[in-house]
């Protein structure tokens, strides 16, 4: 295989499994994206086989980078805010994400705080999400993201 084929064919795999959704996508299915980009056969033994080594190079980054991540989050020390909950991220000075235990179902809240006598306290602006909600949001975050890239390259 040429080399210059196997660049294209690596980047246009790769960009494509950076937009999946690693946990329902298949080999086969990425293959078949890469071959109408690209108008050729990856079906093919030859391609088939570089394919694969290209996804699961990709597949093996993906996973040392989510253990360097979770070792890295292990590392920082934790806060919790006044009401006890544990701050995930502050998004700006008056929003943060929290994971919180709210009559025995645990959220992700993002919501406003104000400060009353010197203690953060909780608004009303936000929103709360129980495990399943939270779920289904993360599932679709890539979709968010392609959504939010097509409306500002169309801004451009």
């Amino acid at each position: 295989m040429e080399p210059k084929l196997r660049i294209q064919i690596k980047e246009t795999v790769r960009e494509i499994l950076e937009e999946s959704d690693m946990e329902t996508t298949t080999e086969h299915q990425i293959r078949r994206l890469a071959s109408n980009k690209l108008d050729l056969d990856l079906d093919k033994s030859e391609y088939k086989t570089y394919v694969r080594h290209v996804v699961n190079s990709f597949l093996e980054e993906q996973k040392a980078k989510q253990e360097d991540d979770e070792e890295e989050t292990g590392k920082q020390e934790q806060e919790y805010d006044d009401e006890g909950n544990l701050v995930i991220c502050r998004l700006s000075a008056k929003r943060k994400v929290t994971i919180q235990n709210f009559r025995g179902a645990n959220l992700v809240s993002i919501r406003e705080y104000y400060y009353d006598g010197g203690a953060e306290r909780p608004t009303t602006k936000g929103i709360s999400l129980n495990e399943e909600q939270w779920s289904t949001l993360r599932k679709n975050i890539p979709a968010i993201e392609k959504a939010v890239k097509d409306m500002q390259d169309r801004d451009i």
